[in-house]
């Protein structure tokens, strides 16, 4: 009992945090961004984003690699700043909103790579077909407390995918031959997250 208080009382005295060990996280919208980029025209690069997600994290400090993550993104919220670009990426040629109203991720596995990074495994679901991909993760930073009270910590995370892996095949060829959309999609996500 003498220890336990010695090292609760030296965690205070020298200001290192406890965090919760088990603990569930909500990602908060307002401070995440799921972003993508994409070769346009074979000379320049389009980003865009998903203004709409939602999410838990829950994992446990003592062993990360049981981290476990679900995000869900609304389709019909991508966003490119052009009107006329994003309503052609919600038709069928591309995520077919109406029919495909989300994106899902959902951790399979999770190794540890170093003490700051990890790669997260689990299945991406998009336009009603699941593959496996792998996101190279940067964090869980330490937790912090925000000015509310709340506990929030964060990750940025990247990934590769090939769009026609799912269902989008839509292409014009230029005079050179290049494509107007390339095949390659880099995604990278900021994500802050909120102890329940």
């Amino acid at each position: 009992m003498k220890r336990i208080l010695l090292v609760s009382s030296l965690v205070v005295f020298l200001g290192i945090p406890i965090l919760a060990s088990g603990a569930t996280y909500q990602i908060d919208p307002a401070h995440s961004n799921f972003q993508f980029k994409i070769r346009h025209m074979t000379v320049s690069n389009v980003k865009g984003e998903f203004k709409k997600v939602t999410g838990v994290v829950a994992l446990d400090d003592n062993d990360i690699t049981g981290l476990k993550v679900e995000v869900t993104l609304d389709t019909a919220s991508v966003n490119t700043d052009h009107a006329k670009r994003d309503e052609h990426l919600r038709t069928a040629d591309f995520f077919d909103a109406t029919k495909y109203p989300t994106i899902t991720f959902v951790s399979k596995k999770v190794l540890k790579v170093d003490a700051s990074r990890l790669k997260v495994v689990g299945d991406l679901t998009l336009r009603g077909i699941t593959k496996e991909i792998t996101v190279d993760v940067e964090g869980p930073t330490p937790e912090v407390k925000d000015p509310g009270g709340n506990f929030r910590r964060g990750a940025t995370g990247e990934a590769k995918i090939n769009r026609k892996d799912f269902g989008m095949v839509w292409h014009k060829v230029l005079d050179n031959g290049g494509l107007v959309v390339g095949d390659d999609v880099a995604i990278s996500v900021e994500i802050e997250l909120v102890r329940k």
